[in-house]
């Protein structure tokens, strides 16, 4: 196994990728649960600000906007301040799809940390969001 950082995490990247497949979703990405976990948290927010919030790309979210906006997950409508804006939010059904996601993300969780004692998974939390920051 490689000892470099950044191999690392593309591995833990990989795996990750794998069991979401097998244990969430092979519908909804992981980035896609990432838009509906901000609007479940946020409703209303623009593209911008979902860029900021999940630290991708304007391209990327513009991208899954646009997908989940075709699958009637997610709603745009004009911003009330800034017409040249969007507020995004879940639909029902985006909500439904939310709740229904939660607890298999969680089991994703503890399946990907099975191996760690609980201090071992929050520090791995806490390093994680650190090289992130």
């Amino acid at each position: 196994m490689s000892e470099y950082t950044g191999r690392l995490i593309r591995s833990a990247q990989q795996t990750h990728v794998a069991r979401w497949l097998e244990l969430v979703s092979s519908e909804v990405t992981g980035p896609q649960f990432g838009v509906l976990e901000a609007l479940h948290q946020n409703p209303g927010l623009s593209q911008a600000d979902l860029c900021a919030q999940l630290d991708l790309d304007r391209s990327t979210v513009a991208d899954l906007v646009s997908r989940m906006s075709d699958r009637g997950i997610i709603t745009r409508e004009d911003h009330e301040e800034d017409k040249r804006r969007y507020s995004i939010s879940l639909s029902e059904l985006g909500e439904a799809e939310y709740e229904k996601l939660v607890p298999k993300v969680e089991n994703l969780d503890r399946e990907l940390t099975k191996k760690l004692s609980q201090t071992e998974h929050d520090e791995l939390q806490r390093l994680l969001k650190l090289v992130v920051s």
